[in-house]
């Protein structure tokens, strides 16, 4: 089966179009790199997913370089705004990629696909919109991937919210995931504050960090993982000890058995 049968158009442009993308050079070079040295390409673009955070981290520097010549040439203005700018494009796009490429070599679903707010494919609004009262409630997903019927409507979905930092307005999330079990429940509290939500299929709502500042460990922390279906890292860690969050690689097999 050709990638073309695999990928829709937008997957297949991102294809097409990530290697254009400046900053993603050294990114897309070291996640290559890895999965070609595992030895078993089906085996590497799965496991891979566990070591974006070093792959991220190691290729900070080549960034940086990058980033000094754009500067040297005018193409940039401030050097400490561009890294920002970058920095969860990086992530995000860093997770696209080797999802498709986890679906070129069948460890995903053909039925599955992937979105951001760059290629949308569908019209997710109804997903992320809550209403209180008059007003609305809305968080737009860093990532959606999803699976859809027959005649290409929405089936089913996972939304991702990536962070690097459980800093990142994490809590701003996790009232969200929560005010959408409200909504959901028959309860005082939603018939008191008029919650309402009508989406074409109710999301998975999951997080996906890289754990860059080692703050997983923290009880607080620890406690935001409950408000959402799964929590996936990017880093390998103990899975005997570490309950309340999963291997990223894991996030393979979660959408194959909930969207298909």
């Amino acid at each position: 089966m050709t990638s073309q049968l695999i990928l829709n158009k937008n997957e297949a442009n991102f294809l097409q179009e990530v290697s254009t993308i400046y900053y993603m050079n050294p990114i897309q070079a070291r996640i290559d790199s890895w999965v070609k040295q595992s030895g078993n390409e089906k085996d590497g673009w799965r496991m891979v997913w566990d070591h974006l955070n070093e792959i991220l981290v190691s290729a900070q520097d080549d960034i940086e370089q990058i980033l000094n010549k754009r500067l040297a040439f005018g193409e940039i203005s401030n050097k400490s705004q561009a890294r920002k700018s970058i920095a969860k494009k990086i992530y995000s796009q860093a997770i696209i990629y080797t999802f498709i490429q986890n679906k070129l070599v069948k460890n995903i679903s053909d039925r599955i696909f992937i979105a951001s707010t760059k290629y949308p494919t569908l019209d997710f609004d109804r997903l992320v919109t809550i209403n209180v009262g008059e007003e609305t409630q809305k968080l737009e997903p860093d990532l959606t991937i999803y699976s859809v019927k027959e005649d290409s409507k929405l089936d089913r979905c996972i939304i991702l919210f990536l962070k690097t930092s459980l800093k990142e307005n994490l809590d701003r999330v996790y009232e969200w995931k929560l005010l959408m079990e409200i909504a959901m429940s028959d309860c005082e509290v939603r018939d008191k504050y008029d919650i309402s939500y009508n989406p074409p299929t109710i999301p998975l709502v999951c997080f996906v960090t890289v754990n860059f500042y080692d703050e997983i460990n923290n009880p607080q922390h620890r406690g935001m993982f409950k408000f959402f279906d799964r929590a996936f890292i990017g880093k390998p860690i103990d899975t005997q000890s570490t309950n309340f969050i999963s291997p990223l690689s894991t996030l393979i097999d979660f959408a194959n058995q909930n969207l298909t």
